[in-house]
């Protein structure tokens, strides 16, 4: 039977299970090396040169739907309907639409015969035949070698993660993962209802520091955090712990494609929110694509749901309108770094 852990402030709630129960992978997410199949655990455990070579930073999904939109917008362009496109396909328009949303793998066969209704010439024509190659490879991306201890909405969320351009995240009582030292990853790791074993608490950590190098890639990702005064005076490991992630936090808080605020607790019921919730967007300064909202028996995700996603937007927005500015938050973080400084 599954067992559902929620652990407080992972930015997720973490479902542990064995192996075979942790995740449920499609004939389209199923991964080989040297046309053998691969093994999570393998993939984790092997050296340099081994399998964990072949394990991509992205997944398939971020080619997939780059390619749909561009198909959607040739076809939009040429003022083709998906019923005119299936009819070109052979198929009908719900496998248009599944295409171009990124939800089905585009085969050579339709991707030929959708360059041919469209006239795509060169270069555009060699760029989207690159974008259906990489939707199709069956080179798994990196949280695969641990999908023996992430669930399958946790693999959902990196996903999306990977190749989202914008993320703006609301946490009322902790750090937010991309922000957390590995220190504080592990205290609040090793916290839930059920006890967890030691490798599955390295192993949930290492996720958390490998999510982190997305803020640092040659194109990082934009975050935008917003958290409660709350989230900086809950002592998470104890002085020393929490000391180091204060420090943290006001270091990382200066990068160019990092904004973290603070809503003090003056802020009333300005700050009061359901629960902590995570927004993705694949392109700068548009609507977000897909929200993840958590609980402490579930994580949600909102992808199809136009109104759930405007009002989650809204509601960061309030959130980020009863926050301090940039640098008021900052010199917040250094006040109570020093407040636990004095009291040791």
């Amino acid at each position: 039977m599954m067992m559902v852990l929620p652990l407080v402030g992972q930015g997720i709630v973490w479902q542990i299970a064995n192996t075979a129960q942790c995740i449920s992978l499609s004939s389209e997410d199923r991964f080989e090396y040297e046309g053998e199949p691969v093994a999570s655990t393998t993939l984790r455990g092997m050296g340099d040169g081994g399998a964990m070579a072949v394990l991509s930073s992205v997944s398939p999904l971020t080619s997939r739907r780059k390619l749909g939109a561009a198909l959607r917008k040739l076809r939009d362009q040429q003022g083709f309907t998906t019923e005119e496109v299936g009819a070109h396909l052979n198929c009908h328009n719900s496998k248009v639409s599944r295409i171009e949303n990124g939800k089905r793998t585009c085969t050579k066969k339709d991707f030929e015969a959708f360059m041919d209704l469209f006239e795509v010439t060169e270069p555009m024509l060699s760029e989207l035949r690159e974008l259906m190659i990489k939707g199709r490879q069956q080179v798994p991306p990196w949280w695969y070698a641990y999908s023996d201890v992430i669930s399958a909405s946790y693999v959902e969320f990196l996903a999306y993660e990977a190749e989202a351009v914008q993320c703006f995240e609301y946490q009322p009582l902790l750090i937010p993962g991309p922000l957390q030292t590995a220190a504080y990853a592990r205290a609040v790791t090793a916290t839930g209802v059920a006890a967890l074993g030691p490798d599955q608490v390295d192993s949930l950590v290492e996720v958390r520091m490998r999510r982190q190098e997305r803020l640092r890639e040659e194109e990082p990702l934009i975050l935008d955090a917003v958290v409660t005064e709350a989230a900086l005076r809950l002592l998470i490991g104890g002085d020393a712990v929490m000391r180091e992630q204060l420090r943290h936090l006001a270091e990382v808080s200066q990068l160019d494609n990092v904004r973290f605020r603070v809503i003090p607790f003056q802020a009333g019921e300005r700050a009061v929110s359901t629960g902590a919730f995570t927004l993705f967007a694949s392109q700068r300064d548009v609507q977000v694509d897909v929200a993840f909202t958590e609980s402490a028996e579930s994580l949600l995700c909102y992808r199809d749901d136009p109104l759930a996603l405007k009002r989650l937007s809204r509601l960061f927005g309030n959130l980020s309108s009863a926050a301090f500015s940039e640098d008021d938050s900052r010199e917040l973080i250094e006040d109570i770094e020093k407040e636990l400084v004095q009291n040791v």
